[in-house]
């Protein structure tokens, strides 16, 4: 990678771990288009340069929901009972989605699935429209459901589940605080599975470049994550101190600009 390969990974790791602890996202979403452009200018296959955009923004998931889940429990906002009920529907749904569902999928449909989901969360941000509580939490069976449910639909857009989770545990009568940073701890199980599916289900393809464990591509996570875990603490510490439902409109705007690029890159891998 050149220098200013690194360099912008590097930015947009310290973009992504900030914005993973203030609004509890991830950050993966912001991660894609970038290391597009990045695998662009390596020469990557475009066979599987989205595959291998997404399935890199997972695995930088890992460490900076680490981060954040550790700033969030210091403030004991974490609700560990609920995370351990939903971790085993999330690992299984996220693995069977990483291994089996997401090599399947080709470019296009990728592209425009990722881009159809940066649009929804840009909305979702900008009304920061909240769902009614209307019910308890479900049991045993009824949580590993929602969590399997959620690790498959995760694995293939390569976000860390909050855009689902938080407003299931808000309309389950969790308070907002809670749900937000919880869904940092849920999004741990989420990227450690989908890892290793992504990791599994495309061990051993042609078109892989050297560097690459599947379709994670290591230098890339390596950049991004020596930035991204000191932000994401900062950011956690921000989300208590601003205005963070005026933010997420900002960056909800911001998204959409994410979303044009992506859905051009549909666009070409179409063939129109």
């Amino acid at each position: 990678m050149s220098i200013s390969d690194i360099a912008m990974l590097m930015l947009c790791g310290s973009i992504s771990g900030f914005l993973a602890g203030l609004l509890g996202i991830g950050g993966g979403m912001i991660l894609v288009p970038f290391m597009i452009l990045v695998f662009n200018h390596l020469g990557f296959s475009q066979n599987i340069i989205v595959h291998m955009a997404i399935a890199t923004g997972m695995a930088t998931i890992l460490f900076t929901t680490t981060s954040a889940i550790w700033a969030h429990h210091k403030h004991q906002s974490i609700n560990w009972k609920l995370v351990a009920s939903l971790s085993p529907g999330l690992v299984i749904g996220s693995l069977v989605g990483g291994s089996e569902i997401f090599e399947a999928i080709n470019t296009s449909w990728l592209s425009l699935c990722f881009a159809l989901f940066i649009v929804y969360t840009s909305v979702q941000m900008i009304i920061n429209k909240k769902p009614t509580a209307g019910r308890e939490l479900p049991g045993r069976l009824g949580l590993f459901s929602f969590g399997a449910f959620t690790g498959v639909i995760a694995s293939l857009v390569g976000a860390g589940g909050a855009f689902i989770t938080v407003p299931f545990m808000l309309w389950c009568n969790v308070k907002p605080h809670t749900a937000m940073a919880s869904s940092s701890g849920l999004g741990f199980p989420i990227a450690a599975a989908a890892t290793i599916g992504y990791m599994y289900g495309s061990w051993g393809n042609p078109n892989l470049p050297e560097g690459s464990l599947g379709f994670v591509y290591l230098p890339a996570v390596i950049c991004i994550v020596a930035v991204s875990i000191f932000t994401a603490p900062l950011g956690a510490k921000m989300a208590r101190k601003l205005n963070v439902a005026q933010l997420k409109r900002i960056f909800g705007v911001m998204l959409f600009l994410l979303a044009a690029f992506m859905f051009n890159e549909s666009r070409k891998a179409f063939g129109f």
